[in-house]
């Protein structure tokens, strides 16, 4: 579907939208499941109910869901779900508005930004399905009568009119019919030709059992009577014969319906850690049903949940990387502004990491070389017209998309790598800081112009789950 506002990135922050029922405590029962479906959200491999949300949640890769309601929640560390796909345009022509959403998903902590697990949040953006909308248009005149469709007996006629006073717009259409026919009489008998009725249903086996020296039959019949042909004029007589008959089918065996054998012992607990299923079965053969007789009804398997009472192992995940530290350079007191390559760090912390989990794989900090330009004084130039931002707020009244234009400081051309040690190749060097941009004016602004418009026929924000 187009959309006029197809941002490339978040400009503005979107409204955290409606604190849904905190997660379950210890006390209250919830149901269990083996599986939390990233792309759907679904709770998948029912473990059994009744059980608390810590003892299903002793396996981070286990998903509960509280009795009469549609939300699943993972057990593993909350963190924000994929964004779900654009719903649909509010409006089919001219400009409309459509929103989508995502959820903190987990257990046992808070997405980014201190969010409650179960938190819906929202974003709105601009859409067109058609630029314009569609326009009626206007009848012609009726064209002149066509012939009678038939030589004898009634038949009809018809005549037509074009769409074209006006043509419609933009897929409109005219009200009303195209065609319209009447009834024309040619005062000529048309003869009648013959039609079978139905057949008649089979007749009797001409014997009760099948055997290599005669083969029981059945036969059935039709007339020619839907219509009979008539006489004058001469009508054409039925086709094909009035009468079949087929071989019966020999009688079959008695049917022997299914017993079911006994239950087997009871299965060890399926798990080592967190909850579990055992199971106990049993087998249709005392008898095995012959010949087309039922098989047993009710289940060959029963389940139980089985509590092993140990934790699973919990991984750690990395959180975000923190900000970059300054850009410096030892034992020197300031580079700004200079082609003086200097280094900066940044950092992430491992977390979530329970019950001999595996570490976070990969380097807790990260250093790169750079150019310090923060607050420098450079001359700048107006950018282009960014795309249209999304619809802020998402979910309250009067929502604005802004589009800017933004001084941008032109970066100097300092050398893209430097080598620090002969034989160890170049690295990379990347620049640091907000210079200070200088542009001539432009609408009276220094730094930033922008246009704002009205997001139209905004749609509500609804729980999908509720």
């Amino acid at each position: 579907m187009p959309a006029l506002a197809q941002a490339p990135r978040l400009l503005l922050l979107p409204l955290l939208l409606l604190l849904l029922t905190l997660p379950a405590t210890g006390s209250d029962p919830v149901l269990c499941f083996t599986q939390y479906e990233e792309s759907s959200g679904k709770c998948k491999g029912l473990l059994g109910g009744g059980v608390s949300v810590e003892d299903c949640c002793l396996n981070a890769a286990y998903a509960f869901q509280e009795p009469g309601r549609k939300l699943c929640q993972a057990c593993r560390y909350p963190r924000w779900s994929p964004w779900s796909a654009w719903a649909p345009c509010s409006v089919t022509c001219a400009e409309g508005s459509q929103l989508r959403h995502r959820r903190c998903i987990g257990w046992g902590g808070q997405c980014s930004e201190k969010v409650a697990p179960g938190t819906l949040e929202w974003q709105l953006q601009a859409c067109e399905e058609q630029p314009c909308c569609p326009e009626i248009g206007g009848w012609s005149d009726w064209g002149p009568w066509a012939p009678c469709s038939v030589t004898c007996s009634k038949g009809t006629r018809t005549r037509r009119r074009a769409c074209d006073r006006p043509i419609p717009k933009c897929g409109g259409h005219c009200p009303g019919e195209a065609q319209e026919s009447v009834i024309c009489d040619t005062h000529q008998v048309c003869p009648t030709h013959g039609a079978w009725a139905a057949w008649g249903s089979w007749g009797p086996c001409s014997g009760s059992c099948r055997s290599e020296a005669s083969a029981p039959m059945e036969r059935r019949s039709r007339t020619c009577s839907a219509p009979a042909p008539s006489t004058q004029p001469p009508g054409k007589p039925c086709p094909g014969p009035a009468h079949e008959q087929r071989a019966c089918a020999g009688l079959p065996p008695c049917p022997v319906a299914g017993g079911w054998g006994p239950w087997s012992p009871v299965s060890p607990c399926s798990v080592t850690c967190g909850l579990g299923q055992t199971q106990e079965r049993r087998t249709c053969d005392r008898p095995v049903p012959q010949h087309g007789g039922p098989s047993c009804a009710g289940d060959a398997i029963r389940t139980h949940v089985c509590n092993s009472a140990v934790p699973c192992p919990v991984n750690g995940e990395w959180g975000p990387w923190g900000e970059w530290s300054p850009c410096v350079r030892r034992n020197m007191k300031s580079i700004s502004c200079e082609e003086i390559p200097g280094q900066q760090a940044r950092s992430r912390s491992c977390k979530g990491r329970k019950f001999d989990g595996q570490r976070c794989v990969g380097e807790q900090q990260d250093i790169r070389h750079c150019y310090n330009i923060q607050r420098c004084l450079w001359k700048g130039s107006w950018s282009e017209w960014s795309t249209w931002g999304l619809c802020i707020p998402p979910c309250g009244p009067n929502p604005i998309r802004t589009r800017q234009r933004l001084c941008t400081a032109s970066l100097p051309k300092f050398a893209p790598t430097i080598t620090m040690v002969e034989g160890q190749g170049e690295k990379n060097v990347t620049f640091w800081g907000k210079p200070w941009a200088q542009c001539e004016m432009l609408q009276g602004q220094k730094l930033v112009v922008e246009e704002k418009r009205p997001c139209l026929h905004a749609p509500a924000c609804k729980d999908p789950e509720e």
